[in-house]
Formats: structure tokens, sequence, C-alpha cells
């Protein structure tokens, strides 16, 4: 009896570890950022600015020596001899002339692409960042719906691109096919595995500037589209760059102006909180609707308990989880989640383990200091030679008794699915009363590197690099290479756009009517 108590007590002082590692991070965070000596700014800094090959170069072999010390699934899906040549080539890349900022973080991401770990990917130096918005016009003036081999309009900048509307498919643009266009916009993008519907959602959020980034800019460009009659022609049309005329400034009476009402600071956070979750009932079908853009912040707790209570009362059958905009989050509101869902107890994953406690290439990693202290108390080392999650790996959650949802579950998923979200809808995928549509999700299903993410920061050009320390086995048993593939997939199509449609909520009442309609012949 004393054994167990004291087994029971080791378990509850690991869970309270393990809860407030985020908050002792970031308690570290603030004390050790005051003394940490990486540099992340370039004096004199301009906007896109060119870098010798040189200095190029040795920010490729600084980023081989840290991702080769500490990303703890560099190899699972491109052999080191493949990532060694990757690098090779860059090390070997003669030039003449320097590179821009974009150019070397294309160069450096079409190699961190093949790591397929879709929380590793280079991002621009904060300069850079700071300095964009001056620089965002001039821009492709098409906003694009991407997925497959598939471009579909779905706004235009220019008024007098009338021609391409909504819904418009398009077949080139400056002679190069769909295919090939994607083809070299998707070495841009990281992504989990080969789940490259991620890489589709992500482009389409801003297809202007990903073809600008890829591509550079045209003041002119010649775009092959299907017009109505189902016939291939081509249109020329211009770039999108904005006039603002400042030439008059047109001055109105003062009894004119009039003062908008400001949202008070209440109604602002209720739309914050709205913009994350939210529960809405259809009565008439018996259906509650759950939208969950992030598993972070939102008050999760209060509006899973509240929720949760509120269909019980009106005695909800169907419950349909809409997670198309979740990136991820926290992965205690994730479990917290499925506690009310599943039927089984169930643990994180089989596999939660990081290369080593400390952050040997410090000078490159941003509060080098608070992740290892995050670490130390959140691991230890086993036979493998990882430093394991053992809080993870080994506890199950027990399902809740309160409230328990035990009807119907329908979850809505796409390529922007990812992290903590792909780890909720892998546990509930194979649930006997549950079922998943729409199209892959994001995030691998096999598992992916994450839990704990710091930055790299490149030492010449300031480039910023994530770095994943954990790898996350979910299931041992489950296929390697794919995001989760939905048990109904409803993939988009040109007259849904063209109509603004959303075939996953259309389809998904038609199923939950179909089903209501059975149970009720005699």
């Amino acid at each position: 009896m004393v054994l167990k108590t004291k087994l029971n007590l080791a378990v509850t002082i690991k869970d309270f570890l393990m809860n407030n590692l985020l908050k002792l991070l970031v308690y570290s965070t603030t004390i050790l950022g005051l003394i940490s000596c990486v540099a992340t700014k370039n004096k004199n800094y301009i906007y896109n600015q060119k870098y010798s090959t040189k200095a190029f170069q040795k920010d490729a072999i600084v980023l081989k020596q840290v991702l080769e010390t500490h990303h703890p699934s560099l190899y699972w899906h491109t052999s080191k001899d493949s990532m060694d040549k990757l690098f090779s080539d860059l090390l070997n890349y003669n030039s003449k002339d320097s590179l821009t900022e974009i150019e070397c973080r294309n160069k450096l991401q079409q190699v961190v692409e093949q790591i397929k770990c879709g929380h590793t990917t280079v991002r621009f130096s904060k300069q850079f960042n700071q300095e964009a918005t001056k620089f965002l016009y001039p821009i492709f003036p098409l906003q694009i719906k991407t997925w497959g081999d598939s471009l579909v309009v779905l706004g235009r900048y220019n008024v007098a691109d009338s021609m391409l509307k909504r819904g418009t498919i398009i077949t080139s643009i400056n002679g190069k096919k769909t295919k090939e266009i994607l083809k070299a916009m998707f070495k841009l993008v990281s992504t989990d595995a080969n789940a490259n519907n991620h890489k589709n959602q992500v482009i389409t959020g801003n297809f202007p500037l990903w073809h600008k980034y890829c591509f550079g800019l045209d003041s002119i460009y010649s775009v092959g589209y299907i017009k109505e009659n189902g016939m291939e022609d081509i249109v020329t049309i211009k770039w999108f760059k904005p006039i603002i005329d400042t030439s008059k400034k047109i001055k109105r009476p003062k009894e004119e102006i009039t003062k908008t009402n400001q949202p008070s600071k209440k109604e602002k956070r209720i739309a914050l909180l709205l913009s994350k979750r939210s529960l809405v009932i259809d009565s008439a079908s018996n259906t509650a609707y759950i939208k969950l853009s992030s598993f972070t912040g939102g008050k999760l707790k209060v509006f899973f308990r509240k929720s949760f209570k509120t269909i019980h009362q009106q005695n909800i059958k169907n419950l349909v989880f809409d997670l198309r905009e979740n990136g991820g989050g926290r992965v205690h509101n994730a479990i917290l989640l499925n506690k009310y869902l599943s039927k089984l107890a169930f643990k994180v994953g089989d596999t939660i383990a990081a290369k080593s406690p400390t952050l040997t290439n410090g000078k490159y990693i941003g509060f080098h200091w608070a992740y290892t202290i995050a670490k130390i108390f959140g691991s230890k080392k086993l036979a493998d030679g990882y430093w394991h999650n053992s809080v993870y790996e080994t506890k199950y959650f027990a399902p809740k008794t309160t409230f328990h949802f035990d009807g119907k579950i329908y979850i809505i998923q796409g390529g922007y699915t990812f992290s903590a979200a792909t780890l909720f809808a892998g546990w509930l995928r194979n649930q006997s009363n549950v079922t998943i549509v729409g199209e892959e999700s994001g995030g691998a299903y096999y598992g992916n590197s994450a839990m704990f993410i710091p930055t790299i920061y490149l030492p010449n050009t300031k480039l910023r690099v994530s770095l994943p320390l954990y790898k996350l086995v979910m299931d041992n048993y489950r296929q390697k290479g794919s995001g989760i593939i939905p048990h109904i997939e409803i993939p988009p199509n040109s007259y849904a756009i063209k109509k603004g449609l959303d075939l996953k909520i259309e389809r998904l009442k038609q199923i939950i009517n179909a089903d209501a309609t059975v149970q009720k012949l005699p």
C-alpha cells in the first residue's frame, strides 16, 4: 500500500512538472533573455539585402551542424547520404554574384524541406519582416486556391481582369503549367512526411506572395484559363500596384465628421475568444458544431466543460468538430478534449524523445538555457541514448465520466489541421463512433517532431530556422509517410468555389439527415 502511494505520488509530481514546463520556459526565457548572446540583427540593414556566397555558405555549415546535433528525426524520411548531398551542393555552389535574402532563404529552405518536418522551416530575418510591409506591392494580381495540380481563382485585385472571375480554372502562368508552378513553390514550404495538402493550404493563404518569392515579379502576366464554354484561352494581365493619389486633400466640414463607436475591451475579448472556439447547436438535426482554430488560448478548459454540459443537457446525438483552421497548440488541451470523447484510456504517444538535454550550439539558438532547463526537468535518459518524456510515453489518460459524449462524432479536417490537432484526430480516428471527413491533414499520422521549438539564428544572414527538440511517435504500428486520411474524402472543386459552397458542411448535413431518417424507419 505504501509502495503504491509512493508510485502515485511520483506520477503526480511528474504530471505537475510536465503541466508547468511551458510556464517554467516562459519565466526562464524572460530572465535569461537579458543575458542571451544570440545576435539577431545586422547593422545598417537594407531590405532584402545581398550577402556574399561565402557568408551564405558559412550559414549553411552552421545550420547543418545544429541540425545534426539536435534535430531528433533528421533522417526519418530522407537518408543521411541524401541530406549530406543536399548540403554539399550548397557548399559547392559557386557564383560571382551575391545572393539576396530571399534567394538565401529559398536555397536553405529547399534543403530543409527534404527533412519533411512541418515544424522545421526557414524564416526570414526579423529585420526583413519588419521592413516587408513597405515593399508589399507590386504583386501577382490574383488570389488562387490550390490543390493537387489545380489552380482556381478566388479573387482578383484588378477590376479590369474581368475574364478571370471567382471559380475560373487556371492552366498556366507565363508559360508554366500548373504542375510545374506548384512543384517549384512546394520546395519553399515545409510539411510533415508527404502530407502535401498542407503546402497547398499555406500557398493558398497568400498565393501572390509565394509566387513573388518563388518566381520574382513581372509587370505583365500571361495567364492560361478555361472559359465558360470549356475551351482554353490566354489573357494578359498587369501586376497589382495600388495608386494612392496624394495630390489633393479633401476638406470636409467639421459637422460632417462622425465618430464611429469603437468596440469595448469586453467586446474585443469576446470576439477574440469566438475566433478561437465556438459552439453552435442545430436543434432540428440534433447536432452540435464546435469550431476550434487552435488548442492554445481561448479559455478552452472552461469552454469544453460548458459546451459538453450544454450538449448533455440538450441530449445532442451528433457532434461535429471543425478543425480545418486548427494548426495545433497546447497538447494538454487536446488531451482534455479527448477525455470527453474517447471510449478507452489513451496516452499521448509511444515515443517522445530528444537527443540530449543540453543545446551545445547555444550561441546560435535563442534562449537555449531556458529550453535546456525545461528538458532536464521533463525528460530522462533511457537505454537507447535518447532523453524520453516518460510521463507522456507511459501515462494513460482515463475518459471523463461527467458529460462524456457517446453519440456520433464527425471531424472535419484539411491541410491546416496540424500538430496537436493531428494528435487529437489521430487518437479518435479508429473509434467506432467517429467519422473524419474532408482532406488529408497537414500533420503526419505516424508522428512528428515538436514539443519545444527554439529558433536557430544564422550568424551572417540572420535567417531564422525553427528547431523541434522532441520526436513524437504517436503509434509505432501506424504507417509512416502521410497525414491522416479521412474516412470520407471531400476535395475542393471549381464549381463550389464559384458558388461559395462549403462542400464539407453540406455533405455532413446529408449524412446526419440520412442517418436520422434511417433511425426513424419502423
